[in-house]
Formats: C-alpha cells, sequence, structure tokens
C-alpha cells in the first residue's frame, strides 16, 4: 500500500457503543453506535476523518488557503475553519443561505474560527461563485487549496477507508454498517474500505438528499479514484453500492415525521442526541429498513456514528 500524507489529530479510535435500550424498544436486532461524534476537531464528525488526509494534501501542495463551500449551517464548513486555524491556513467559506442578522450556532462557529464567508442566496449559483472565488484567491497569491463540498473528493474518501479498518479492529462484528449519504466521500471510503480490509457485511447510505442512481454512479467513481491512491485501481460499479432514497423525497434539512420519531426514539431510550439533517434522516430509515429486513444495521453518520448487529 502507497504512502499517504496524513495529519494525525483525530480523536481515534472512536468508541463503540450499544444500545441496549432502544434494541429493546424496537424488538431488535441488537443495535450499536460507532462515536464519530467525538473525533474532537470544533465539536467532532464524520468531515474530521477526510479532513486528516485534505489538510496533510493541502500542506504538500504548499497550500496557504483552503476554500470550501456548503449550507450556511454546514458542519463540513465548521469543522474545515476548525482545522485551518490549527494548522496555520487562511479559509474563506461559500455558505448557501440567507446571512443571519445574529450569528448562531455554525455560522458563529466559522467566524469565530476566522472564515472569510461568502454567502450565496440561490443554492443553484454556489459553484460557479465558488470557482471565481478560488480564481480570485489564485490571482491574489493566496495560494488555494480546494476542499470538495463534504470533502467528497478521492483524498477525503480515504478517510472512511481506513475507518473501516479501525472498525473491523474492533471486533464487532455486525450484518450491516447504515449511515447517512449525500456528498458521497464517506459512502465512498467505505465501500472501499469494505473491500480493502474484508468486511463481510452490508454497507447501506441512506440518502439525505440525492436519488439512488446518481449515488451508485457517483459513489462507485468516487471509491475507484480513492483505490488509486493506496495502489492499483479497484473498479468499482453502482452494483458495489447500497443505498436507499425513500427518505429524502421532503428536500434537504426538511424535519419530518420520520426524523422526529427516530430522535425522539434515541434521545428517550439512550440519552443520544440526532440531528434533524443527517444522522435524524438516517435513523429514520435505520430504523424502517430493519423492520423490513429484520436484520440488525449497524448505524453510522455525523454528528453521531452508529452500528448494528444481530450477531
Amino acid at each position: 500500500m502507497k504512502t499517504i500524507p496524513r495529519l494525525n489529530f483525530a480523536h481515534l479510535p472512536t468508541p463503540i457503543e450499544e444500545l441496549p435500550r432502544l434494541t429493546e424498544a424496537l424488538g431488535g436486532p441488537r443495535i450499536l453506535v460507532k462515536r464519530d461524534d467525538q473525533t474532537g476537531l470544533a465539536f467532532g464528525g464524520n468531515k474530521t476523518r477526510k479532513l486528516e488526509f485534505l489538510v496533510a494534501e493541502a500542506r504538500e501542495q504548499g497550500a496557504r488557503t483552503l476554500i470550501s463551500a456548503g449550507a450556511i449551517q454546514s458542519n463540513h464548513c465548521r469543522q474545515t475553519v476548525a482545522a485551518a486555524a490549527r494548522f496555520g491556513f487562511d479559509c474563506t467559506l461559500v455558505l448557501t443561505g440567507d446571512r443571519p442578522a445574529q450569528p448562531s450556532a455554525n455560522f458563529l462557529l466559522d467566524q469565530l474560527f476566522g472564515a472569510e464567508i461568502i454567502t450565496v442566496a440561490d443554492r443553484k449559483d454556489r459553484d460557479r461563485i465558488l470557482q471565481e472565488t478560488f480564481d480570485n484567491a489564485v490571482a491574489a497569491g493566496k495560494k488555494p487549496y480546494l476542499v470538495p463540498y463534504g470533502g467528497s473528493s478521492p483524498t477525503g474518501a480515504l478517510g472512511y477507508a481506513f475507518a473501516m479498518e479501525e472498525f473491523m479492529n474492533q471486533n464487532m462484528n455486525v450484518d450491516w454498517i447504515v449511515f447517512g449519504t449525500s456528498s458521497g466521500g464517506t459512502h465512498a471510503g467505505l465501500v472501499l474500505g469494505q473491500r480493502v480490509f474484508g468486511f463481510k457485511g452490508k454497507v447501506l447510505g441512506i440518502s439525505i438528499d440525492e436519488p439512488v442512481a446518481q449515488l451508485k454512479a457517483h459513489v462507485s467513481e468516487l471509491a475507484s479514484q480513492a483505490s488509486e491512491k493506496l495502489g492499483e485501481r479497484i473498479h468499482f460499479t453502482g452494483d458495489d453500492v447500497l443505498a436507499n432514497e425513500n427518505y429524502c423525497q421532503a428536500g434537504y434539512g426538511v424535519f419530518g415525521a420520520g426524523e422526529r420519531e427516530a430522535i425522539k426514539l434515541f434521545a428517550s431510550n439512550e440519552g443520544l442526541l440526532l440531528d434533524p439533517v443527517y444522522t435524524g434522516r438516517a435513523a429514520a430509515g435505520m430504523i424502517s429498513t430493519h423492520v423490513l429486513v429484520n436484520e440488525t444495521p449497524a448505524f453510522t453518520s455525523h454528528p453521531s456514528e452508529l452500528t448494528c448487529s444481530r450477531r
């Protein structure tokens, strides 16, 4: 396996916890959670694993500025600017949504960590403005490095390829790993890690906002590209990617009955908090899917990463 630049700043390995009261409430199967909310950087989350590789690559390329994009309250952007602050980079964020009159939550933290923030009212304009921001930074001699949306590049995907190795070394036998999937980097990394490290269970992404056909095409190509960074290219196809789009019809960030029920179940039975955009939707999908297939899933998503097994 090739030597890959990496900055080891995440708090790893993250623990795996059993959720016995939730398991009982659902009538089985056995459910576990891998706590990637405890990765340590700026309140943690799954992007920390990706940033270990992305920031290392930026350093290798001599970059001085990290540029990225996301929603106005993006978890990814909050962790990106925190990593920039920790390792001495400037950071510019292109955020979709109305700039709040009173900064709060992640938007407030972005400012605290020192980000230059550009807001974009309409999401369809975001990619154009992101490219313009990058080009302007190049022209100004800021030596920018583009951290892709969600950290989902071949380099960023390596974070979850090695997360799979970590998970297997923790010797938890599970049938399913279930998680929220959107920009595809976590999904591609897990698919790659499944192949490279020999995970025998199933890896299921619950779509947050993308149709299955698009996810399968994007994730399989991203996993194939990421494999080249480890050694010889592995050719993945859409058939290697498991995804479910049944829970994203309401749209990105729309808080519905499924998310509400899942969040309440996790909180009231285990004292575990999920968010309404990612973990809440992924948990709703896991709960519904486990009822359909009657097998224990392993649930994983940020800010709380979850896992599940009937063994």
